[in-house]
């Protein structure tokens, strides 16, 4: 299965796609907005994992555009700060499906990758 991953941290990104390929996922990673929305336009992720707190653009954006191109697509948030943390991104980006802190362990990541992706 395809994994977007959008962080800007190049070490932590390529931590969690290390771990999403050991589980048989291929993983892409974009560092900003722009990336993430033309990886989107060319490919369907079933599950992306967004930085809430991107430097190169909106994570809200990102979402909001893998919402328009590919509806049935699932975000999980991840996020270093307390912004959001009275769960208000899920009334804000109808396709987040989790909101987890940054210091999750990859392999907890992974598995909710692993859960999300299942078809209903």
């Amino acid at each position: 299965m395809n994994v977007l991953i959008v962080q800007n941290n190049s070490t932590l990104g390529q931590l969690w796609q290390r771990h999403l390929e050991r589980y048989g996922h291929k993983a892409d990673i974009s560092a900003d907005q722009e990336a993430a929305v033309e990886r989107l336009s060319e490919t369907f992720y079933p599950i992306i994992i967004l930085d809430v707190v991107l430097e190169g653009g909106s994570a809200i954006a990102v979402a909001d555009y893998a919402s328009y191109r590919h509806p049935e697509a699932k975000v999980i948030f991840v996020t270093n700060t307390s912004f959001f943390s009275d769960g208000s991104i899920f009334q804000l980006c109808s396709n987040a499906c989790a909101f987890v802190p940054m210091a999750t362990q990859p392999e907890d990541l992974a598995a909710m990758v692993e859960h999300y992706a299942k078809p209903v």
